[in-house]
């Protein structure tokens, strides 16, 4: 599949809307079997599809959605990288936070798929 910049910003939407369902095996599909997601609200990097889930179990509880504010999308064959900034909201807690991303999706044949992902909170607020 040839992937353009739409395509590629398209995929942050779908993992924003898998963290609408509630359910954290719906976000896990979006992350390839072998992956690193460096979350935003925890030290420990989750490798394994278990370990992510673990993650959203937690995250999901305080109904985050995301808006990207910035962002910078580099193609080049199977590998494509969407980078910026967004600004999550907490509903569950009435919370906004702005932060950095960096999505690293690779073309599995059927699906783009992330194998790296990291956010953290912006240091400056």
């Amino acid at each position: 599949m040839t992937a353009t910049d739409e395509t590629i910003a398209a995929l942050f939407d779908r993992w924003n809307e898998s963290l609408k369902t509630g359910d954290p095996r719906k976000v896990v599909a979006n992350y390839a079997e072998r992956s690193i997601l460096l979350p935003t609200v925890s030290n420990t990097p989750r490798l394994t599809p278990a370990e992510k889930e673990d993650y959203f179990t937690h995250f999901l509880q305080s109904e985050p959605t995301g808006v990207v504010d910035l962002r910078q999308i580099d193609i080049s064959g199977d590998i494509a990288v969407d980078s910026g900034l967004c600004t999550f909201t907490f509903a569950a807690k009435g919370e906004t936070v702005k932060a950095r991303y960096s999505f690293v999706y690779r073309w599995d044949g059927e699906n783009w798929l992330i194998i790296s992902h990291h956010s953290s909170v912006m240091p400056e607020g």
